[in-house]
């Protein structure tokens, strides 16, 4: 596998039964064929890439990763939609995708992923390994509770779910309207703690922080991650904001 390729989850608590059950990553723009502003490695058939190219980079993901089946690739549509992917596991292979926004199993083969370009990938796993999702999360699925309706959708005790925020848009290159800032401290005042005023009406808003209290609100609070900045890190990720033009990175978890 290149390493250049793909960053591994670091879970916060990271036992025996988590490192040897479970596989979770998130891929980076480097090692694919795809070319000019979808260069190098884009995952994602909606975005207007060579669908030679994302087939072919689709199956070196598989190759490289030796995933256990296909992933069961969402058509996400920034809801709090969450579905249990063993029931599409089977047809992933075929192109129509299912509208949610996050994914769980407890089947071990099953792959579940989300595409990402600036949003937040969030993974979770039960502490023994068995049951694992992840969720497509920007502003509008945050605010709508795509994070709690995933936990909610899994079967595991909410005390024995660990959390790990995948690479998104840094605190300090995501700016947001005053809508944004007032909808989410209507939801929850500790959401304050994720803004700062730029300028009258506009504010540097941080997605990690708004995924973290709302983590925090549902229970859970053994969270790692969000210490990357899609916008910025050119060199690594691909970015909405920066170019609307662009590919995605995947973020894949599953079983042996």
């Amino acid at each position: 596998m290149n390493k250049s390729s793909y960053l591994p989850v670091k879970w916060p608590v990271n036992n025996d039964d988590i490192s040897s059950n479970v596989f979770a990553f998130t891929t980076l723009i480097n090692g694919g064929v795809s070319r000019g502003q979808y260069s190098e490695y884009n995952l994602a058939s909606h975005v207007g890439d060579d669908p030679e190219a994302v087939r072919a980079n689709r199956a070196k993901l598989a190759a490289d990763l030796q995933l256990p089946s296909e992933p069961v690739w969402l058509e996400q549509v920034h809801s709090n939609i969450v579905i249990r992917a063993e029931g599409y596991s089977a047809y992933a292979h075929q192109a129509s995708e299912i509208q949610a926004d996050a994914s769980v199993t407890a089947k071990k083969g099953v792959v579940c992923a989300v595409l990402t370009a600036d949003c937040l990938p969030v993974f979770f796993s039960n502490d023994d390994g068995t049951e694992v999702a992840v969720a497509h999360a920007g502003w509008r699925g945050l605010h709508a509770g795509i994070i709690s309706n995933t936990v909610s959708a899994m079967a595991s005790p909410v005390a024995l779910v660990q959390a790990s925020l995948g690479p998104a848009i840094g605190p300090q290159a995501f700016e947001v309207g005053d809508e944004v800032y007032r909808a989410f401290v209507a939801k929850n005042v500790s959401n304050k703690s994720a803004f700062t005023a730029t300028k009258k009406n506009h504010y540097l808003c941080d997605i990690y922080q708004l995924a973290r209290n709302e983590l925090q609100s549902i229970g859970i609070d053994r969270v790692s991650g969000g210490d990357y900045c899609t916008y910025t890190e050119d060199q690594r990720f691909y970015s909405y904001r920066r170019q609307k033009t662009t590919g995605r990175m995947a973020s894949l978890i599953w079983q042996k």
